[in-house]
Formats: structure tokens, C-alpha cells, sequence
């Protein structure tokens, strides 16, 4: 591996390097988010490191892009409604404020976080959540990293 795959996560993908990939899909890589106080966070990675917005991409890839964010969204849905009874919802967002490449957010959302925390988007959860090491991506992870996977697996793509 060369260097922390985390500085170049697309490129790490490629390579084969990111150990967070779940699967390849056809504009790019779901993966399990680095964080996991809302369990089944996930991320869509373009595949070209380059592109920083979606209307940087040729119409069709743009839509194969979408279609693969869909079907990221309904694999977690899936995963997460059969790994815990008060899973409510998924929130997709594609905002592009931080990292500068072309990235899609796959939160999953619970009844156990309250109504006020449920009704309010996921970046006004207080900075600790982000850098809690009970919340940082691990083995005890793994089931729902799994159940993300098989459902991504029996999820046709639309491109």
C-alpha cells in the first residue's frame, strides 16, 4: 500500500487499496463511512479523482452516477430496516463542501435519536459524535458493512 489511503480515496479504491470499499459499481465505490454513530453510513465515490462536481460529468455518466447513489440508498435501506426495527429513513446528499472530489452521503436515520436529532440534518450532531472512537469504523462493524454488500449484490443496476 502506498501511503494512508484515506489522503487519496478514490485512487486508493482503484488500486484496490480503501479498505472501506464495499463494492464496485458503475460510476464508482459504494463504501462504509469512516464514522458510525448512525450505523450503515455510507459513501459514493466517483471513479475519477478529478471530477469535484456532478455537472462535471458527461450527462450519461452523471445519471449513471444518481442511478448508483440510488441503489447505494436502497441497499442500506434495505440492510439497516432488517438490522434494527427503528430504522426510519435514508438522506442522500451530495454537497461537496469539504473534500474536493464528487462524493455521495448515504446516511441512514433511527427513531433512537430522537425526535429533534432525526428531524435535524446529520451535520448539527455535535463534533464528538465525528471523532469518537466508539463511533470509528471497525470490526464491529462488520455485520452491517455485510448486509450493505448482499444487498448491493442482489440490487440490479439500472446503467
Amino acid at each position: 500500500m502506498t501511503g494512508d489511503w484515506r489522503t487519496d480515496r478514490i485512487g486508493a479504491a482503484l488500486r484496490g487499496e480503501n479498505p472501506t470499499v464495499l463494492r464496485r459499481l458503475t460510476s464508482g465505490f459504494a463504501v462504509i463511512g469512516d464514522v458510525q454513530f448512525l450505523p450503515g453510513y455510507s459513501v459514493l465515490l466517483v471513479d475519477e479523482p478529478d471530477v469535484q462536481r456532478l455537472s462535471d460529468l458527461p450527462r450519461a455518466k452523471r445519471l449513471s452516477f444518481l442511478s448508483d447513489m440510488d441503489r447505494l440508498g436502497e441497499a442500506v435501506e434495505r440492510a439497516c430496516r432488517r438490522l434494527d426495527t427503528a430504522f426510519l429513513r435514508v438522506n442522500l446528499e451530495i454537497l461537496g463542501n469539504t473534500d474536493p472530489f464528487l462524493h455521495a452521503h448515504v446516511w441512514p436515520r433511527f427513531a433512537w435519536e430522537g425526535a429533534d436529532a432525526a428531524g435535524r440534518p446529520v451535520w448539527l450532531y455535535p463534533r464528538e459524535r465525528w471523532s469518537d472512537e466508539r463511533f470509528r469504523l471497525g470490526p464491529q462493524h462488520d455485520v452491517v458493512r455485510d448486509a450493505i454488500s448482499n444487498q448491493l449484490d442482489q440490487l440490479p443496476s439500472l446503467t
